[in-house]
């Protein structure tokens, strides 16, 4: 059976000599699966889910949502999704929300520059500071521009 299993796939038979040869390589491989499988499985069981574009432009105009964007402001100013709500992941983390507050009972909706980071503060706002709807916009204001959707410029 493993004979059979090594024909199909020759290259196994030389993984124990590519981990001899090369072992910094070899955990920095290892480390990266281990990575990709816990945020897969955390991602997976978390109750902040990713909206699309088309999801998030439904959100806000038949729900009410709210956008907190993430950008620093001079991003933020350079162009935003209209009533965005610009806040700092650490502002987020001290719990120093401001306006944004007054939303507990809505859809909150994080963005970041690329998707990439807004999971890190819905967490937060979802876990800590007692937001209970909370999502992220997949690939954030990148992909939001990507497809020539609208963004406000100034504050």
């Amino acid at each position: 059976m493993f004979q059979n299993f090594s024909e199909q796939y020759p290259f196994l038979a030389q993984l124990p000599t590519f981990f001899q040869n090369h072992p910094l390589l070899s955990i920095a491989w290892v480390g990266l699966l281990v990575l990709v499988i816990v945020l897969t499985i955390q991602a997976k069981f978390s109750k902040i889910v990713d909206l699309t574009r088309a999801q998030v432009i439904q959100a806000l105009n038949n729900d009410d949502a709210i956008i907190v964007d993430l950008r620093s402001n001079s991003d933020f100013r350079t162009g935003h999704i209209a009533n965005s709500i610009n806040l700092l992941p650490a502002e987020i983390k001290k719990g120093s929300l401001g306006k944004l507050d007054k939303y507990k009972d809505q859809l909150i909706i994080v963005t970041c520059a690329t998707g990439m980071t807004s999971r890190a503060s819905a967490s937060e706002l979802y876990k800590k500071q007692g937001f209970m709807r909370v999502a992220t916009l997949k690939e954030g204001i990148a992909g939001w521009n990507g497809e020539n959707l609208p963004l406000v410029k100034g504050k």
